[in-house]
């Protein structure tokens, strides 16, 4: 199995998402205005609300199962450490860079959302389909493929909108108002005469309470908990629970089940997410030509965060994890833990930015430069990837 085998096996699936992106930011000119901004922000809604859910719910049924769901233990912990080592390199950057308030939710967002739905469910079973992969029979690595950018996609999806949602909702309405709200009038509540003791003690308990009530009032504005049961959460529960619920999962999957319509019906929305948000990506990545005020070295930090120290830790962390007996030596397993660590901002960051209003365009830009650079960086990783679990 040669370099260039694994290299061409690698590069199909990308550029399969170069030409859908292409076409997106084609039919977003000016002159043609078929996905103009008011479409697309249409277009958004009508993902955000009915083809994710549909995607992760129907996909995640058809694939998990109890057993398979405790054998992928380690995916969710291994997602979670792409966001949050992803978080912590944003905040070192953000730290050299000093951008503007009402960025920081954006880059720490970039930095810590991977794609980790959409591209691996174009990338895997695309990979699967090339010869010279250590992935073995097509088919089975298909199947196996899909249920692995399926649950990925459904973890990726409850990270994104009940951590990176909250995060830019967070720092959009910090920089409007610089989020802080003073509790001084808890606190100058008159004291009473030192001689009444008691009195006093309540009075001081009652200031540390009202205090502690204020404090939470303010959390409770800046999380939004609504995030964490959106719709897409709420499709990957269902999924879930179709899955591994045995009696559930025979109504529903299979080709004599009763209530199959229903399974079907979410498969054919589903299968239009995928092509829909591309496109949506090419839309928006046509007004990140027209520029913004973000600085180009600050894009390229963030390209530098996804692409190289990210990539790095994940080699070290899935590594270390196949030699302490974490996970198993499957070649796919391993290929698509490695690959997580590896993907462009997740497009689902312009779907928020667009909901809040907050640094459209400057997202915009990042998407251009991450996915431009991303045909590169995504070739490359893919190829070392499958070398290094062949």
């Amino acid at each position: 199995m040669g370099f260039l085998d694994l290299f061409c096996a690698a590069s199909v699936p990308v550029l399969k998402v170069l030409i859908i992106t292409g076409v997106g930011s084609f039919l977003a000119l000016d002159s043609i205005n078929i996905l103009g901004e008011s479409a697309r922000k249409q277009v958004n809604e009508l993902v955000f609300y009915v083809h994710n859910p549909a995607l992760v719910g129907s996909n995640l049924a058809k694939t998990i199962t109890y057993e398979s769901l405790i054998s992928l233990w380690f995916m969710p912990v291994n997602i979670l450490l792409t966001f949050l080592i992803g978080s912590a390199l944003g905040w070192v950057l953000m730290l050299i860079a000093k951008p503007p308030p009402h960025l920081k939710g954006l880059i720490l967002g970039t930095c810590s959302a991977g794609n980790l739905g959409h591209l691996l469910l174009i990338i895997v079973p695309a990979v699967c389909k090339e010869k010279g992969t250590p992935f073995g029979d097509s088919d089975v690595c298909s199947e196996y493929g899909m249920a692995y950018a399926s649950l990925s996609m459904a973890i990726g999806a409850v990270f994104l909108w009940s951590y990176v949602y909250n995060l830019v909702r967070v720092f959009s309405k910090d920089s409007g108002n610089n989020g802080t709200e003073t509790v001084q009038e808890d606190l100058t509540i008159p004291l009473l005469p030192e001689s009444e003791s008691s009195t006093k003690v309540e009075g001081k308990m009652k200031v540390m309470f009202n205090s502690m009530k204020q404090h939470l009032r303010n959390l409770s504005r800046h999380i939004n908990l609504k995030a964490v049961f959106a719709p897409s959460t709420i499709g990957a529960i269902v999924g879930f629970v179709i899955g591994t619920i045995a009696p559930m999962r025979r109504l529903l999957i299979g080709t004599t089940a009763p209530f199959r319509a229903i399974q079907d019906s979410a498969s054919l929305l589903g299968e239009a997410t995928v092509p829909v948000v591309t496109l949506i990506v090419g839309g928006n990545l046509l007004r990140g030509l027209k520029g913004s005020g973000i600085s180009i070295p600050l894009v390229l930090g963030i390209a530098a965060v996804r692409y190289i120290f990210l990539p790095l830790f994940g080699i070290l962390i899935v590594k270390g994890a196949l030699h302490f007996g974490l996970v198993h030596a499957d070649p796919l397993y391993l290929f698509v833990l490695l690959l997580q660590f590896a993907l462009p901002p997740a497009m689902n960051i312009g779907v928020i930015t667009q909901l809040f209003g907050a640094g459209e365009s400057d997202c915009s830009v990042i998407m251009l430069w991450t996915y431009g650079l991303a045909s590169i960086s995504l070739t490359l990783w893919s190829t070392f990837f499958m070398w290094l679990v062949a």
